[in-house]
């Protein structure tokens, strides 16, 4: 498990664009289970949608790469620093099952499927309630830079 705390020392996003509350699970270099809580005071809500408030699902995407990113840091025994940045690189096959609302609690899984070069892929899925809410695999590149 992990808190927030521990999420702030790993990811270098900060308000409003940290989208991971907590870890609830994590198997090293295998998979991460963790938490985004919704709420009606996320700033994007007030443009998305002003009478049927709907958390965008390129925010859902990124919360999935965050917590994608969590974990392979912990794989690698790493943490972010000034000399390496973690990427999104690609999005396949994203399928947006069901609108995520204030109040929703949003359960992020990421499964590593593999690892090579400091480029990862992934398969990650969303939910809400037990109801899938969003998937896709992602790729996410670790580069360094000068």
């Amino acid at each position: 498990m992990m808190d927030i705390h521990k999420i702030l020392k790993q990811l270098p996003h900060r308000y409003p664009f940290l989208l991971v509350d907590r870890v609830l699970e994590i198997e090293k270099g295998k998979s991460i289970k963790a938490l985004k809580n919704v709420t009606i005071n996320e700033p994007f809500f007030e443009g998305h949608f002003p009478r049927r408030p709907v958390m965008p699902g390129v925010l859902m995407l990124e919360a999935l790469a965050q917590a994608a990113a969590l974990l392979s840091f912990d794989a690698m025994d790493a943490s972010p620093s000034d000399d390496n940045i973690y990427y999104f690189a690609g999005i396949d096959g994203a399928r947006f099952k069901r609108p995520v609302e204030p109040g929703d609690q949003l359960i992020l899984h990421a499964e590593l499927l593999r690892q090579k070069s400091g480029i990862f892929k992934y398969k990650t899925r969303a939910t809400v309630d037990g109801e899938l809410a969003v998937e896709a695999e992602l790729t996410c590149a670790m580069r360094f830079v000068k």
